[in-house]
């Protein structure tokens, strides 16, 4: 393929489905990538944010390849920042299809972490918002990759400050930040804020939900992820993440009439324990999952300990013993590094024991699996203690996407 003007080049790139980036562009497609890559005199500072789907990573490499391919000076460094390593280098990927596709291997080269005009020496390269230093960053062209999702961290807003800063040591740089809505108490949003309402930014705005995603999937996706993510990432709207775990009313809604459910023949029950000495109490639970989907907390029981009386671990033993014989012997779950000698004695009485480690992830997963459970009033709690402290449960979001349960 020729290589010319950047604006035609972008309407000729091959998409994975074989057809032209400019035949199937929408409108708002075009007249940003034109006010992209033909600035002229106005802002060279653009905030893009569409839904989940709107192609906004694959458009955004496409720009980036038009700029390598016909007007990087020679040598010069073009830049995409994302989250981590990974995240940028998908962006990059999606450069790599294009170049494959479109037959500019003889103009750009595809290396691990870059893409090189082959010609002029130009490239554009991944970053990682967590990188050390970009300090001192030069460059006519940087893209800021999902930036409403970058985390809230040191390092992360020291990297935003210095691609920002740089900008106008390079004439005619140019700044793309793009990304769906986030939460309006990130770092971003002030910024996002800024560019919607100054002169020296470009801001677009694509309204979800995306009009080529199905409605069953759509349907699907609203069922499953949290409401602020849904609202987030396919209506493109900015929402605050759910703050308290459940309401009243729905504990209300979830109550049995019972305190202690008896073991019944044939069901299958857990017990989970979470081991606690003087500073949290330590609790043990068993549960069951019937015919409906519904966890029924079956039984609770708690032992708090002080500096002068710390929980006496040998009784929670012989409870657990108990619990196991008696429900249908029960597997027990808890935290190795909690409990490795508890465990050890468990299984040399004969006891299955489960290891469930604790994590950044692992406790997003169990944050949001709770939430759901008693949002669709599927979780029975034993006792009203239990659901007090529900209600009392907030639901954190201290890394985008990320979830943990803290307690007031």
């Amino acid at each position: 393929m020729a290589v010319g003007d950047s604006l035609d080049l972008l309407y000729a790139l091959t998409l994975d489905s074989g057809a032209r980036w400019g035949a199937v562009a929408t409108a708002e497609q075009r007249a940003l990538a034109a006010a992209v890559l033909e600035p002229k005199a106005g802002p060279r500072l653009c905030w893009y944010e569409a839904p989940k789907g709107y192609s906004k990573s694959t458009d955004t490499a496409a720009t980036s390849i038009a700029r390598l391919a016909t007007d990087f000076p020679a040598l010069a460094e073009g830049y995409v920042i994302a989250a981590d390593l990974d995240q940028s280098n998908r962006l990059l990927d999606r450069a790599r299809g294009l170049v494959a596709r479109s037959g500019l291997g003889g103009v750009l080269r595809v290396e691990s972490h870059r893409l090189v005009n082959v010609k002029t020496g130009a490239r554009m390269v991944a970053l990682a918002a967590d990188a050390p230093s970009a300090e001192g960053l030069l460059s006519p062209w940087f893209v800021c990759d999902e930036l409403p999702r970058w985390p809230d961290t040191a390092s992360a807003k020291a990297m935003w400050v210095a691609v920002f800063s740089s900008v106008p040591k390079w004439r005619g740089a140019q700044l793309v930040v793009l990304g769906h809505a986030g939460d309006p108490s990130h770092w971003s949003y002030k910024l996002r804020e800024r560019a919607r309402t100054s002169e020296a930014w470009l801001f677009g705005h694509v309204p979800g939900p995306t009009p080529w995603l199905s409605p069953a999937d759509l349907e699907e996706q609203q069922a499953v992820l949290l409401p602020s993510e849904y609202q987030r990432r396919h209506l493109n709207v900015w929402a605050a993440g759910e703050d308290r775990l459940t309401t009243r009313e729905d504990v209300a809604a979830c109550m049995g009439d019972y305190d202690v459910l008896e073991p019944a023949q044939g069901a299958r029950y857990v017990i989970g324990c979470d081991l606690g000495v003087v500073n949290d109490a330590t609790v043990v639970t068993v549960a069951h999952r019937d015919a409906d989907g519904r966890v029924i907390v079956d039984r609770q029981a708690t032992w708090t300990g002080t500096a002068a009386r710390p929980v006496q671990l040998a009784d929670v033993r012989e409870y657990l013993l108990t619990a196991h014989r008696e429900y249908n012997r029960a597997p027990v779950v808890l935290d190795p590094w909690q409990g490795k000698d508890m465990a050890q004695q468990l299984r040399r009485s004969g006891v299955r024991v489960e290891e469930f480690t604790f994590s950044t992830q692992s406790n997003g997963r169990l944050a949001v699996t709770l939430f759901r459970l008693l949002r669709d009033h599927l979780l029975l709690p034993a006792d009203q203690a239990l659901a007090d402290e529900l209600v009392n449960a907030r639901l954190r979001e201290p890394t985008p996407g990320q979830y943990r349960v803290d307690h007031d």
